[in-house]
């Protein structure tokens, strides 16, 4: 909890330091790179860091923090932190990184606000940061525990599978024979791979198969290699460790891989379900779809996902044999181009509220029905899954019955 002097401080000066938040985080990972240029080469995503998604998602999880903590002081913003913690302990961030971070974060402060950072103003924003960082430890910590401490262990690819043009599933069993480590339908992994000058970057894959499937497996998007002016002055391409493991894995080649991390988890109960995905963002979503076959949930299970065309739909079959093994469960198509018949054309659209029959179940448009008391779990580009959000929000789903998980920066946040 945020102390009352400070608390004033920072209500008084948000509004300040919030008009100036982007140019601070810019600054910051600047001065970051220039005197740790390793963490950059080898824990920070350059694709991220060259478009600039990283300082917006770090500006809007400080100013979200920071208002949570005026606005709410006897609450604190778990579901932030749990994704923020989860991340991290996937790159292996350990507590001594926090006192680095913070000392190039204030320096940053001090440079673009200037005079304006009087002594009291310091200290309630390192109140605010000492806050969020040792909440961070403290979850990170715990993660740590639960898997017996960060390390890479080397999984051998053991099947290549083409999805679509741009989609590979890579399937992977640890190298060294040691058991496998438990994980929960919805996580993800961090690869790290050299690339071709040397750096050692890290990525997080879903793991899109259901965990009582066998072998692991990531599905991998290779993304346009959009290249743009790096922090560290070089052209830092997008998707460079995506297109690395398109060019370059085959089977018996060998990966580092951590263990499994990730908050967007399914609670095991029969409560009703809607699973909605675009894109890429279906691998989460077809691992806890192949998780409820496997386990027999006994609820409604509505699967929804959109794509370009069905030639880019990735895991298609797979969605169509989980929903086929379970009682009670329908996979509803949207394709922008090219819709088969049974699928419709265009973006997704579940907005017609009403209620329909003594059950109260919500009726949305194309015959989706959304049964009282369900839980959804999106995960898709974020206009779509700003978009569903809205759309069963006007069906009547309670906010905290929705649950997303976002690949790369959480710009949520930043865009609230």
């Amino acid at each position: 909890m945020l102390s009352e002097q400070s608390a004033a401080t920072v209500r008084a000066t948000l509004p300040a330091v919030g008009a100036a938040i982007d140019e601070i985080t810019t600054r910051f990972y600047d001065g970051l790179f220039t005197a740790h240029p390793e963490l950059l080469r080898d824990l920070f995503n350059r694709g991220n860091q060259a478009a600039r998604t990283q300082q917006r998602a770090l500006a809007g999880s400080i100013a979200a923090f920071a208002t949570h903590l005026v606005d709410r002081p006897d609450e604190r913003p778990d579901a932030m932190l749990s994704r923020i913690a989860h991340k991290h302990a996937s790159l292996g961030v350990l507590p001594d990184q926090y006192q680095v971070v913070h000392k190039h974060l204030f320096e940053a402060i001090v440079e673009v606000l200037g005079e304006a950072v009087t002594p009291e103003v310091a200290a309630a924003w390192d109140e605010v940061y000492w806050l969020m960082a040792n909440a961070l430890i403290a979850v990170e910590k715990r993660l740590y525990e639960e898997q017996g401490a960060h390390e890479w262990r080397a999984w051998e690819v053991v099947e290549r599978i083409e999805e679509t043009a741009d989609v590979a599933t890579f399937r992977i069993r640890p190298a060294d024979g040691r058991p496998v480590p438990a994980f929960r339908a919805g996580q993800y992994v961090s690869v790290q791979v050299e690339l071709a000058d040397g750096a050692h970057q890290i990525r997080q894959y879903s793991l899109s198969a259901a965990p009582g499937a066998g072998a692991r497996q990531i599905t991998v998007k290779r993304v346009a290699a959009v290249a743009a002016e790096g922090a560290d002055g070089a052209e830092a391409p997008a998707g460079e460790v995506s297109n690395h493991l398109h060019a370059t894995v085959r089977e018996g080649d060998v990966l580092r891989v951590s263990a499994p991390f990730g908050d967007l988890v399914l609670e095991d109960a029969d409560a009703p379900l809607l699973l909605a995905s675009a894109g890429i963002g279906v691998t989460p979503i077809a691992a806890m779809l192949g998780h409820l076959a496997e386990t027999g949930h006994k609820g409604a299970v509505t699967v929804v996902h959109a794509d370009r065309s069905p030639a880019t739909h990735a895991l298609r079959a797979a969605q169509e044999a989980a929903v086929a093994a379970l009682p009670d469960a329908s996979l509803h198509l949207w394709y922008e181009a090219d819709a088969p018949e049974g699928a419709r054309a265009g973006l997704v659209d579940l907005a017609e509220s009403g209620k329909s029959g003594e059950s109260g179940e919500l009726k949305g448009s194309g015959g989706i029905t959304v049964a009282p008391g369900t839980r959804a779990y999106l995960c898709g580009p974020l206009p779509f899954m700003r978009a569903v959000r809205s759309q069963l929000l006007g069906l009547g789903v309670p906010a905290a019955d929705i649950h997303y998980e976002v690949f790369g920066p959480d710009l949520w946040l930043a865009q609230d």
